[in-house]
């Protein structure tokens, strides 16, 4: 699994969530839309977390371009919000999920699992 997200403390939040369950490995990390872009092409990971909020590429435009090069990539869209348009771009760019981060506590484990396994 990939993360992308352009604030370090969250991503470190994310990893120590994640670190406790043995069938999530964290193979890279992304601190902008370019980067994710690079990493998802070189890693080719089971599944891209990604916030839909970042500099140089935003969420929605990176997974656009992975998805590009990458027709089978499964990523998941994290946002502070649930604004129906944000969401709408996801679906169009081909994301597979959306998640908003309120709900990370609860749902990612099963999110990432279930796109992993699709």
């Amino acid at each position: 699994m990939l993360i992308a997200d352009d604030e370090p403390l969250f991503v470190e939040t994310i990893e120590a969530l994640l670190a406790s369950d043995d069938r999530i490995e964290v193979v890279g990390t992304a601190g902008d839309g370019e980067e994710a872009v690079e990493l998802a092409r070189t890693l080719q990971p089971d599944v891209t977390l990604m916030d839909i909020s970042m500099p140089t590429l935003d969420g929605i435009e990176a997974a656009r371009k992975i998805r590009e090069h990458q027709p089978t990539a499964r990523i998941l869209v994290l946002t502070g919000s649930s604004i129906s348009a944000d969401i709408d771009r996801s679906r169009q760019a081909g994301v597979a999920a959306f998640l908003t981060k309120d709900r990370l506590g609860t749902q990612l484990v099963d999110a990432i699992l279930d796109l992993g396994s699709s």
